[in-house]
């Protein structure tokens, strides 16, 4: 009887260790795959390494600066590289990641010229990387612009009387729980939330027309009131410069700057990094910590300007 315990105590604890081995490599994959979704390769070679144009595609919601900033520095300090295009396919994103990218952008056009060309769609902080580049080719169909900025919570009060639900909030600071979905947000929130957001906006429109103000057909106040445009219409008021696709700004391009040889595009990527225990229990970590944060009900949101 106490070896058939034994047996039994033994197999559960080899199911254990495999369930939670399945469960690493689950959470792994996952942070994998939240990763590539906003990457856009695994290396810093592509199929044209002497062209002299350089393409960084900027793509899906723009959460995080780095990848794109070190693309960027890698451009600049190859020599062969004399021109980079920003090939722009993003919604918009966070504030603080795309105002970093559009700094870089501003710095480095001042040493190595960089264009702009949008695919699908180039709207809010899209756009607002796009208008740091001294040119912009737009597709006919591309969704341009919506340039504004955003927030988003909701009132779960009722819903929570509903479900008996009784959240408790401690505070230090009085706007600490500003947006607390718990509660009514006050008038004296809402005020403060449209002045922070309204001081946001104005920052959105003073970068854009620090390029792009004699450019433009109309005030930038009128245009940035979130409207979206398709390719034409962007031209016809000065949001964009060119309608066209990436492989016309590009031959657009070698021609203006004379480059030698025939036309090519040198697609960067960021770099492949190598394997590293410490980071992949990092990731591990985070992978628990975002499936966490999908179960788990929160007493106050996360909110976030976007642009």
């Amino acid at each position: 009887m106490s070896r058939e315990r034994s047996k039994g105590i033994v197999g559960i604890f080899i199911l254990v260790t495999v369930l939670f081995f399945i469960f690493i490599v689950f959470a792994f994959y996952t942070v994998s795959q939240l990763k590539e979704s906003s990457s856009m390769g695994e290396s810093l070679l592509d199929d044209s390494k002497t062209a002299p144009i350089a393409v960084i595609t900027i793509e899906n919601e723009i959460m995080e600066s780095k990848k794109i900033v070190e693309m960027l520095l890698a451009a600049e300090k190859e020599k062969e590289i004399k021109a980079i295009i920003l090939r722009i396919d993003s919604p918009g994103g966070a504030v603080a990641p795309t105002q970093e990218i559009y700094e870089e952008v501003r710095r480095i056009d001042e040493k190595k010229p960089i264009y702009a060309s949008f695919g699908t769609v180039a709207a809010s902080g899209g756009y607002y990387i796009g208008a740091a580049t001294r040119k912009i080719w737009a597709n006919a169909g591309t969704l341009t612009g919506s340039i504004g900025v955003i927030m988003q919570m909701a009132d779960l009060s009722e819903l929570y009387k509903w479900a008996k639900y009784k959240p408790e909030t401690i505070k230090a600071g009085r706007y600490k729980d500003i947006g607390n979905p718990a509660r009514p947000m006050t008038e004296e929130e809402r005020m403060f939330l449209t002045d922070l957001l309204a001081g946001t906006h104005k920052q959105f429109m003073t970068d854009i027309s620090a390029v792009r103000k004699d450019r433009l057909k109309k005030p930038i106040t009128e245009l940035a009131q979130g409207q979206i445009f398709h390719g034409f219409e962007a031209k016809e008021l000065g949001l964009v410069d060119e309608v066209g696709s990436l492989w016309q700004a590009g031959r657009s391009i070698h021609k203006e700057l004379k480059l030698k040889g025939e036309f090519s595009l040198r697609y960067l990527k960021p770099s492949k990094k190598k394997f590293s225990l410490s980071e992949f229990l990092q990731e591990t970590e985070d992978a628990i910590s975002f499936i966490k944060s999908k179960v788990e009900t929160k007493t106050a949101p996360a909110y976030i300007f976007k642009l």
